[in-house]
């Protein structure tokens, strides 16, 4: 692991503690598992933020004039940093989340690694139109320009991958970020940040604060320096950045809550979306705004996806985070395994039928912020359960009698941010495909992602997209440039202000 006692600040290329020294609050790092403490880190305030802003900028100018080609083979040179880092990045990401090592070795590092190669491709093809005459005596072009300071804040739930998806498109595009990292989860994008300067990115093109949201968040949102915001985290959360970014018309890109419909229809092949169900809600321990949590299975298949679901889900093995044979590791803190818990005994009490799971575990688990595959059923579309965000390793079912039903009660939620289709009929995956409503819908899968297409919600889950060429767009300005092609002193147009030639 990264030797980050030199502080838990990254600010124009270096590590330091909070400038408020002794009086910064501190905050422990805490590995969920055990409850243990990994890290103390004095949090950044209003003085950090501005500290970090003040070097982005001084550094973007020379960044955004930077050619595409000398991005691109400085961001080449960080996926080369990150790859020769895999395992000491996967070994933290694990020790700070809680999550199994084969999900952090399998799955963040490498998808992390790639996406900076994708990103340092993507540097060198910023389009715009094609120049052209659309007036008779001039010729247009448009340009594509960066946009200045990035200020953007991580969620704790891919603290590595997250921190990649606002670093990359940002600095590839020309700009300069100041990520705030979860203060929960801060050490792997200290680390990436690390390794952008061992690739040779100037100093203060990435920085990294820890800070808490009310310390540090509010105040980097609302700084005047910064041009853009973006945030990944709760719809609730989400609305308050805005409102912060709305006073001096920041650009907003959001990536927010999700409670993705999984819909099985009756000429499904079972067995695979009962494995499909319990991968996709399980993933991370559930805490994945795309993970299934609304499984809604036609009649004629309900009780045997029930019964197979409840089988695999009770197969499940929970442990160490660190054993390669641990299926599901804990929640992130003892606070969400109790949130997490509390919508299981409301739904429990309201009449719910719990058909496996629904518990915290004993035993040598219960060190750790643990909680049992969870399988509900027996609720309608006003159930608590079935609407909130629950972020655990629940997975709420319900029948349907006909495919218009499923679609109404696959769109019948706030959120839209992905979605998942069960079927061997191409006519009806066309149709779930192009009806149900949000930025992603996968036809008998749920979950995989790739970097070259895009990740965004419609809805409660937010607007612009991370990952992908259309990423990068987000992190760029269109700028119209006209050029008179006659020489000609006198503009046709003019005499619509002078009354004589």
């Amino acid at each position: 692991m990264a030797d980050l006692s030199a502080g838990h600040q990254w600010i124009d290329g270096r590590r330091r503690s909070a400038l408020a020294g002794d009086a910064a609050p501190r905050h422990d790092v805490v590995d969920p598992s055990t409850g243990e403490r990994v890290e103390t880190a004095a949090l950044a305030g209003p003085a950090d933020v501005d500290a970090a802003v003040a070097a982005a900028v001084s550094a973007q100018a020379d960044w955004g004039r930077a050619t595409p080609g000398e991005r691109s083979s400085a961001m080449l040179r960080l996926a080369a940093e990150l790859d020769a880092a895999a395992e000491d990045l996967a070994q933290t990401e694990t020790s700070q989340t809680g999550k199994p090592i084969r999900l952090s070795r399998e799955f963040d590092v490498p998808g992390t690694i790639d996406n900076t190669a994708f990103f340092a491709g993507a540097a060198r093809l910023l389009e715009g139109r094609a120049t052209g005459e659309y007036s008779p005596d001039h010729t247009s072009s448009v340009r594509r320009e960066p946009l200045g300071v990035v200020g953007s804040i991580a969620p704790w739930n891919y603290p590595l991958q997250m921190a990649a998806w606002k670093v990359l498109p940002a600095i590839a595009a020309g700009n300069a970020i100041v990520l705030k990292p979860s203060e929960l989860t801060p050490l792997t994008a200290l680390m990436m940040a690390e390794a952008a300067q061992r690739a040779g990115i100037p100093d203060g093109v990435v920085n990294v604060l820890t800070g808490a949201g009310q310390g540090a968040g509010e105040h980097l949102v609302s700084h005047p320096d910064v041009a853009m915001v973006s945030f990944t985290g709760s719809s609730a959360v989400g609305q308050r950045v805005m409102a912060l970014a709305s006073a001096s018309a920041k650009r907003v890109h959001l990536e927010l809550g999700g409670k993705a419909p999984f819909v099985v229809f009756d000429d499904a092949d079972l067995e695979a979306a009962v494995h499909g169900a319990v991968a996709g809600a399980l993933i991370n321990t559930g805490q994945d705004c795309t993970a299934a949590t609304r499984a809604i299975v036609h009649r004629s298949l309900f009780d045997a996806f029930v019964a197979g679901v409840a089988d695999l889900m009770t197969a499940v093995r929970l442990g160490d985070p660190r054993d390669e044979a641990t299926d599901q590791g804990p929640l992130i803190s003892r606070t969400h395994q109790e949130r997490v818990a509390a919508h299981v005994e409301r739904a429990r009490a309201a009449g719910a039928k719990i058909v496996c799971g629904g518990a915290v575990p004993g035993g040598a688990l219960a060190r750790g912020a643990y909680y049992e595959p969870t399988l509900v059923s027996g609720v309608d579309a006003s159930a608590a359960i079935w609407r909130d965000e629950v972020f655990g390793p629940v997975l709420v079912a319900v029948p349907f009698d006909t495919d218009d039903e499923a679609i109404a009660l696959a769109n019948d939620t706030v959120y839209g941010l992905a979605a998942s289709a069960w079927t061997r009929d191409v006519v009806r995956a066309a149709r779930a495909t192009r009806e149900i409503q949000a930025g992603c819908v996968w036809v008998n899968d749920h979950i995989p992602i790739v970097s070259e297409m895009p990740h965004g919600g419609v809805k409660a889950s937010g607007f612009g997209k991370d990952m992908s060429a259309y990423s990068l767009e987000e992190y760029t300005s269109i700028k119209h440039v006209m050029t008179d092609v006659t020489g000609v002193a006198r503009k046709p147009w003019h005499r619509t202000v002078f009354s004589t030639p």
